[in-house]
């Protein structure tokens, strides 16, 4: 079997389409399509079950994604250790981050990366955590940073830290310096008009959810997918934001905003670290995810690890049962 063609039906396999694979693979669908069909002639089996809507593993298709991740990984490690003679990790790692912390860390992760795996290839992917969680299930991502990561038995959820959300809005003009204003109570937050992401954002569901615990509902005067357009439209005096402080902080002009904080209870979405547990890390994905770890604690003034829930322990040490880890 080519190795090769392998890569191409693990891909079409874990995307369900040839037309995604293609272009996450960067080749031509037909090219694709004529090489799983090549390895299907071979092997004597129809491996996939090809529809309008896509295509699913057959029987013999989902023996064989086992068997193929399992030497896929097995010759990304062989790469490895090879590089290790030449004093190196090698290998690719694909890193996702949500919009507000891919400003802060992208920079510092880049430089890190490159001083110490200097043999491997790095790539950095904002997204919105559900459709980050969708990446490292399918393979796209190795790595990702969530946001109030729900227990799935097909990723590994490591807790990082808290990250509190603060109440962004426009500072009043000519009025450069002031006391910070005061916390405001989150039943007050209710009334006030948010510009905030749509929904999946996790964030938009963190505050919906800490509301309907106190039996409200937020007022959502915009829905915007996008930190810096939020920004721009709360500076206009369009309405107020809910925003983590680092997101502020890092702007063009920090100083057009004023930040409150919240209580009441405040608003403290979880951020966890999650990787594939349907796919064992390789060890240049293992010392990404440490330095990940701690770009955090340093830069973010953040504990390297908070304690994990017991009934999110139970779920991963569950689905870990399941995986055969």
């Amino acid at each position: 079997m080519d190795l090769k063609q392998l890569e191409y039906f693990v891909r079409v396999a874990e995307l369900g389409s040839f037309t995604r694979a293609a272009h996450s693979l960067h080749i031509a669908q037909p090219a694709l399509s004529r090489q799983v069909r090549l390895l299907e002639v071979e092997l004597r089996q129809n491996l996939l079950l090809r529809n309008g809507r896509g295509a699913t593993p057959t029987e013999a298709g989902q023996l064989l994604l086992d068997h193929a991740r399992g030497i896929l990984h097995q010759v990304e490690r062989a790469r490895e250790d090879l590089g290790r003679v030449r004093g190196a990790l090698a290998g690719h790692v694909a890193i996702g981050l949500p919009p507000s912390l891919a400003r802060l860390l992208a920079v510092p992760l880049t430089r890190a990366f490159r001083l110490e795996l200097p043999e491997a290839r790095l790539s950095i992917i904002e997204g919105l955590s559900t459709g980050m969680q969708e990446g490292l299930i399918q393979g796209r991502l190795d790595l990702a940073l969530l946001y109030d990561a729900a227990p799935l038995p097909e990723l590994e959820i490591l807790p990082l830290f808290e990250e509190e959300l603060l109440l962004v809005q426009a500072r009043p003009a000519g009025l450069l310096e002031d006391p910070p204003p005061p916390p405001l109570a989150l039943r007050e937050l209710a009334q006030l008009p948010l510009v905030i992401p749509s929904r999946p954002n996790a964030i938009r569901m963190h505050v919906e959810r800490e509301l309907a615990g106190l039996g409200l509902r937020p007022t959502i005067t915009l829905e915007i997918d996008g930190v810096p357009a939020i920004l721009d439209l709360v500076a206009e005096g369009m309405g107020f934001a809910l925003l983590p402080g680092n997101a502020v902080s890092n702007t063009i002009r920090p100083s057009a905003y004023q930040m409150r904080a919240i209580t009441d209870p405040p608003l403290r979405p979880r951020v966890a670290l999650a990787c594939s547990a349907q796919r064992p890390a390789t060890l240049t994905q293992q010392a990404a995810a440490r330095l990940l770890r701690e770009l955090c604690a340093r830069v973010l003034g953040q504990p390297a690890q908070l304690p994990e829930p017991p009934e999110q322990a139970a779920e991963r040490d569950k689905g870990s049962r399941r995986g055969g880890h």
